[in-house]
């Protein structure tokens, strides 16, 4: 398979794989409380374009209502009428976890509410021993520009500060993920303030101890060289002014933080800033689960979707 470098790529490869029925159809997607208006617009967008069969568990008067004030066709969905917004949670939750879908959303739930749905230690979508981190992948129009692909990172949104063993598993998320978009082996840069190995700053000792563990193939799959600094990881010219030799060549396709504060930071002045456009889903479950805010875009919304879609296993 061809490396998808866009989100746009994201879409029309999974269009092509549903059209030649490479995969048995389109994936199945569970909306929590699917009667918000941001949310029930990217649902049928996946549906229309056939990237996903939507099934909205909310308040069926209010999803109708919704159908009428954006002129959307309702027979994109099937709807499950529960307007009780925890009821409609753990629906969608449990259908996702007894394989009656393939991916879960959030839509008119609190942040919260879902986050325990998930984590629920006997219901739940975590499995024991994994770890629930957020991967994004980011559409930067200057990445593209200098190095033509995609760029995932991680975490940015749920864990604050991860220590040894759970960056090791964010890292393996990450290159699953970059592996399902065609990525044989992709650059993994373990994001530092600078290149060089110090006591005083425990985020390069770890990058160091991960970075010789995937060169003795306790990670495998991907290339991984750390501490870096942003510059070096993302910048070739970065790395020739520096007189850095890193195996990442200043062409990162995964950065993975230090700790929540730089990668929620670096996430936020990529997207206002940068133009960045995005698809994010939590990882380590046992399907994958989009999380959006209520103030992403639509677009955000659907191209989480689609992600979503990318990384599930499928029935």
């Amino acid at each position: 398979m061809k490396a998808i470098c866009s989100l746009e790529g994201l879409v029309e490869q999974l269009k092509q794989e549903a059209a030649a029925t490479l995969v048995p159809s389109a994936r199945r997607l569970a909306v929590a409380a699917g009667h918000d208006e941001n949310t029930i617009q990217a649902a049928a967008r996946a549906a229309s374009e056939g990237i996903a069969r939507v099934i909205l568990v909310g308040e069926r008067a209010r999803i109708e209502a919704l159908c009428k004030e954006f002129k959307l066709d309702p027979g994109l969905f099937e709807v499950i009428n529960e307007p009780d917004e925890a009821k409609a949670g753990a629906k969608a939750r449990d259908m996702v976890r007894d394989g009656e879908a393939d991916v879960l959303m959030k839509g008119l739930i609190g942040t919260d509410k879902y986050m325990h749905l998930i984590l629920d230690k006997e219901k739940g979508l975590l499995p024991r021993g994994a770890v629930l981190t957020h991967l994004t992948v980011l559409d930067i129009p200057a990445y593209q520009k200098l190095h033509g692909k995609l760029l995932f990172v991680s975490d940015v949104a749920i864990i604050p500060a991860p220590d040894l063993p759970t960056k090791v598993k964010i890292v393996e998320y990450c290159v699953a993920a970059a592996h399902a978009f065609g990525i044989d082996k992709p650059k993994v840069a373990l994001i530092a303030a600078n290149e060089k190995v110090s006591d005083k700053m425990p985020a390069t000792m770890e990058a160091a101890v991960i970075a010789k563990m995937a060169d003795r193939g306790q990670i495998k799959g991907a290339t991984v060289d750390g501490p870096l600094a942003l510059d070096v990881a993302l910048s070739p010219e970065a790395c020739e002014i520096k007189g850095l030799k890193s195996s990442v060549e200043g062409a990162a396709d995964v950065l993975v933080f230090p700790d929540i504060d730089a990668g929620n930071v670096f996430y936020k002045t990529a997207t206002v800033l940068a133009g960045a456009r995005l698809a994010a889903v939590v990882m380590g479950t046992t399907a994958p689960c989009v999380l959006t805010s209520r103030a992403d875009s639509e677009e955000s919304k659907f191209y989480s979707i689609a992600l979503g879609c990318r990384l599930a296993k499928g029935k």
